[in-house]
């Protein structure tokens, strides 16, 4: 079976504070974080033991994760399974990056997001070229907030051509045609952010290729629908994978619409789907 799961633990602290952050943020206790190792760690244990299948895998946690050793292991030592074919994970690179070193690159990647407000853009820029000397293959992006565009102007400029910078919709903002226009001119593909997109009844990969798993290991189809498919530790997860229609009206994050079949965005992101870079990047 070739399956891609999107992991998000219990981890839900981060050293930034963006007031357009969609997830609350929180300080975890000793225990949470213990917590969190632990399910991690299971996590990549039941990875590394599915050698029949082959594996594609995003972490997608609620706070910040590579500042936290367990999930720079765990990425190091996935990045080394022959039976994972990429492993990414959602950061703000606020992390040292030297621990890279250490992973197959030619399986890990990274998909970042700039946070203006949070850290200044010289220092985020120079992370940036740690990475493309380190050989890690990347994308870079920030939120269309208006008052973010003047840096996503900037950052455009400063980055090396061959990265691909994204924007993402501001969550529940509606953009002018000329305020898409400035976004376009930073990320020619910000039109598929634009908007939500009509997924009610339409077919997605979700559910059976592509599954969410959290901390416990509850298997749902996404992220974005509830209902249980089963537990990734007791198999339970295998018989529910079938095709299934999209049982909510729109879908308006990436990491869910990307898997859309009435989307062509299997083919605009071939080869990058899980770490947000462009076919031909």
């Amino acid at each position: 079976m070739e399956l891609t799961l999107l992991y998000r633990g219990p981890l839900a602290s981060c050293d930034y504070d963006c007031p357009y952050c969609p997830f609350a943020k929180r300080r975890d206790s000793p225990e949470q974080l213990r917590a969190d190792r632990a399910a991690l760690e299971r996590f990549t244990a039941w990875a590394a033991g599915q050698t029949g299948d082959t594996l594609s895998l995003l972490f997608t946690p609620w706070g910040e994760g590579l500042v936290r050793s367990w999930y720079r292991q765990a990425l190091v030592e996935l990045s080394r399974l022959p039976h994972v074919r990429r492993v990414a994970i959602q950061t703000n690179l606020s992390c040292r990056t030297g621990w890279l070193a250490e992973a197959d690159l030619d399986t890990l990647a990274l998909w970042i997001t700039y946070h203006p407000g949070q850290v200044d853009r010289g220092r985020f820029l120079a992370k940036i070229r740690e990475l493309a000397a380190l050989g890690v293959r990347h994308s870079v992006g920030i939120v269309g907030e208006p008052e973010h565009l003047d840096a996503a102007r900037e950052l455009r400029a400063e980055l090396p051509a061959a990265t691909y910078l994204w924007v993402n919709a501001a969550d529940g903002r509606s953009y002018t045609d000329a305020e898409a226009a400035a976004w376009t001119a930073v990320d020619p593909l910000f039109g598929w952010s634009r908007e939500p997109h009509p997924s009610g009844g339409r077919p997605c990969r979700t559910g059976e290729s592509v599954v969410s798993v959290d901390g416990d290991g509850t298997v749902r189809r996404c992220h974005f629908v509830r209902p249980p498919l089963g537990n990734l530790y007791d198999g339970s997860y295998r018989a529910h994978l079938l095709p299934r229609p999209c049982p909510l009206p729109v879908c308006d994050c990436h990491i869910g619409y990307v898997h859309l079949e009435s989307l062509p965005l299997y083919d605009v992101f071939a080869g990058g789907i899980l770490e947000r870079i462009p076919h031909g990047h």
